[in-house]
């Protein structure tokens, strides 16, 4: 899948493990576990997806722990982990 040149990648930790029926809920974005988190990344074309993604979260009820923005779009560190996309 290629995004467009205006995506910005994001990280976001949500506290627990999630499986493939949450992870489901989340198109789009790679998943890895990381000691008891899930880190969802990937790149969003604007702020509208961010916020659906964050309604997402929390609809069914998930603790965000952090969200981080890189600078600028990374294509590499945006796959990073396994892919649940």
């Amino acid at each position: 899948m290629d995004e467009p040149a205006t995506s910005v990648c994001y990280e976001i930790r949500i506290r627990g493990l999630l499986g493939e029926t949450l992870l489901g809920a989340f198109p789009g974005l790679y998943a890895r576990a990381h000691g008891t988190e899930t880190v969802l990344t990937g790149a969003l074309p604007d702020q509208a997806a961010l916020y659906g993604v964050l309604g997402q979260i929390e609809a069914l009820g998930l603790e965000l722990l952090e969200l981080r923005r890189t600078p600028r779009y990374d294509a590499d560190h945006c796959r990073r982990g396994n892919e649940h996309a």
